[in-house]
């Protein structure tokens, strides 16, 4: 247990420092304790864990997760939180083992954001984290997703309980990692994705107001 924290220390230094946190888990991704120990094992199965390559031309989870916390480095000093919101950059998708499925030749992970509250908090709560941050890092898994469902007018939507538990900036920052981790980020790229989060803040602007 005792070595077990110390890479879970060593897994926060390196997310919070430097600009390439990924260069440290490609290092340690093929080694023992990450592949065969728990809790570690939650996020080792996302190598394995493949996606649709139309969305995610980047390949597995893991390949996207890492891109996801290399542009959490990038946004963090915009964060009011960057130890919540790293963290949260590299739990985002770890429900997508127990989701996905293959349906009509069609990749999909759908609640994988419900699955990933309670298995982000599986994992902190092992190291014995503070029940603050757990709660905070859980709800950010839980709501990473809604960015897509308001621009895409789906019924997955709930802004209403999302304002109560997350913040909205935060939320917005995390998405923004998500959308921009997957394949080639052209200038029209980055552009559509500021555009989708601007809306998102649009939608959200009048229940912060209420």
């Amino acid at each position: 247990m005792i070595m077990l924290k110390r890479y879970f220390y060593e897994f926060t230094e390196h997310l919070l420092e430097g600009d390439k946190p990924s260069a440290y888990f490609r290092k340690i991704e093929d080694q023992d304790f990450f592949n065969n120990e728990y809790p570690f094992t939650l996020l080792s199965r996302l190598k394995n864990t493949e996606q649709n390559l139309k969305w995610h031309p980047e390949g597995n989870v893991w390949n996207h997760t890492l891109n996801v916390i290399d542009n959490g480095a990038l946004l963090k000093e915009k964060s009011d939180d960057p130890l919540v919101f790293m963290w949260s950059c590299l739990l985002h998708d770890i429900g997508k083992p127990e989701t996905i499925k293959l349906t009509k030749g069609r990749i999909t992970a759908y609640d994988h954001d419900k699955a990933g509250e309670r298995l982000a908090a599986e994992f902190l709560n092992f190291f014995g984290c503070d029940g603050d941050f757990v709660y905070k890092v859980s709800k950010m898994v839980r709501w990473h997703m809604q960015v897509l469902m308001v621009i895409k007018n789906l019924p997955q939507a709930d802004l209403e309980t999302m304002v109560k538990e997350v913040p909205v900036h935060e939320i917005a920052l995390l998405a923004m990692c998500d959308r921009l981790g997957r394949g080639e980020v052209t200038r029209e790229v980055l552009e559509e994705e500021r555009k989708n989060i601007k809306y998102f803040l649009e939608k959200c602007m009048p229940l912060l107001n209420s």
